[in-house]
């Protein structure tokens, strides 16, 4: 088991294990106890009483953070013609099919991207490199769309996908510890209540098991998820 440093182990100590904090109470927790020399990100982990082994308990969706994420995001569409002109109005880092060529020689210089139907046969041959990086364009998180321009906006705006992982848990970052408590309890309510919208029909019990959240190098706070199993 790892050894915590001295910072972490006194950050640790500003929490009691045996508390759930309401959010507020525990962003500001968070924050008072952050010691790294960067600006960290703020992460909830939401465990979840699904089983993601049968494909209709498979939460996943986007939200976006009305405070946004403190993040600068590159955004990637990849289209043609008006559409193409509608993304670089919009705000699109980049724009055109030859990325589709670039990225084959290794070009990944772009956090989302997004592509009109039309231009996902092509897109379909890079799986292989954008699969993994969990880049690949997909109509649930709304990056396959001919409306571009909305698309582009939201990723600018804050949006964020999240998915359950294979152990029910799921991880999204929901803005930097430098955020304002209001900012970060605000994007926290809006990520929490889209979890909750996005509850399977099939899962059966206790739907929101546990919520923490945590800084990049601090330790979990354990919030009060009652609000969200009713």
């Amino acid at each position: 088991m790892r050894e915590h440093g001295k910072k972490y182990r006194a950050a640790a100590e500003r929490r009691d294990l045996k508390v759930q904090y309401q959010p507020k109470q525990a962003i500001e927790i968070l924050k008072q106890a952050a010691f790294a020399k960067f600006d960290e990100t703020v992460e909830v982990a939401v465990r979840l009483g699904v089983d993601p082994r049968h494909a209709d308990q498979a939460v996943r969706g986007t939200v976006v953070l009305p405070a946004g994420t403190g993040k600068s995001v590159r955004v990637l569409v990849i289209a043609a013609g008006e559409k193409a002109r509608e993304a670089q109005t919009a705000g699109a880092d980049f724009v055109g099919v030859e990325f589709i060529a670039k990225i084959k020689e290794n070009w990944m210089d772009f956090d989302v991207m997004v592509a009109t139907p039309d231009q996902m046969g092509q897109i379909g041959q890079l799986g292989r490199i954008l699969g993994p990086r969990g880049l690949m364009p997909n109509p649930k998180a709304g990056t396959v769309t001919f409306d571009v321009a909305k698309a582009v906006r939201e990723v600018k705006a804050g949006k964020i996908e999240f998915r359950v992982d294979k152990a029910g848990n799921i991880h999204a970052p929901i803005g930097k510890v430098s955020f304002g408590v209001d900012a970060l309890e605000t994007n926290f309510t809006a990520f929490m209540d889209q979890i909750v919208r996005s509850r399977p029909t099939s899962t059966k019990g206790v739907y929101i098991r546990n919520v923490t959240i945590s800084s990049t190098m601090g330790p979990g706070i354990t919030i009060d998820a009652t609000p969200y199993r009713a």
